[in-house]
C-alpha cells in the first residue's frame, strides 16, 4: 500500500489544495464570473475576511485565480478564475449536484 501512496503526487497536491476549507467555495463562487473581495465575503458567510485573503494568496500561487486591479477611480481589484482554475473548477458543478441530492437532509 505504501508504493500507492507515491505513484500520483500530482493526484495528492490537488486534493491537498481544493481540500482545503472554503477553497472548493471560493472557486464555486468564482465560476460565475470576476467578482471584488467584499462580493465573495458576502457570498460566503462563515468565511473570514483573513481566510479569505489566505485562500486567494494560495490560488494566485498556484496559478487558479488571478488578482486583476482596475486603475478607475477609486482603484478596484477582482478576482477571476484563470485557465487553469476554469478547468479545475469545472469538476465543481457535478460535486454541487450531488450535493443538492445527497446532503439535504445532513
Amino acid at each position: 500500500m505504501e508504493e500507492q501512496a507515491n505513484l500520483f503526487p500530482e493526484v495528492e497536491k490537488t486534493f491537498e489544495l481544493i481540500g482545503k476549507r472554503w477553497t472548493g467555495l471560493i472557486m464555486y463562487v468564482l465560476l460565475s464570473g470576476p467578482k471584488r473581495f467584499s462580493e465573495i465575503h458576502s457570498l460566503i458567510s462563515d468565511l473570514s475576511k483573513r481566510m479569505l485573503t489566505e485562500r486567494m494568496k494560495e490560488l494566485e500561487e498556484h496559478g487558479i485565480v488571478l488578482r486583476h486591479v482596475i486603475p478607475e477611480r477609486p482603484v478596484r481589484t477582482e478576482y477571476l478564475l484563470t485557465k487553469k482554475g476554469n478547468e479545475l473548477a469545472k469538476i465543481l458543478g457535478p460535486i454541487s449536484q450531488w450535493a443538492n441530492s445527497w446532503m439535504k437532509d445532513e
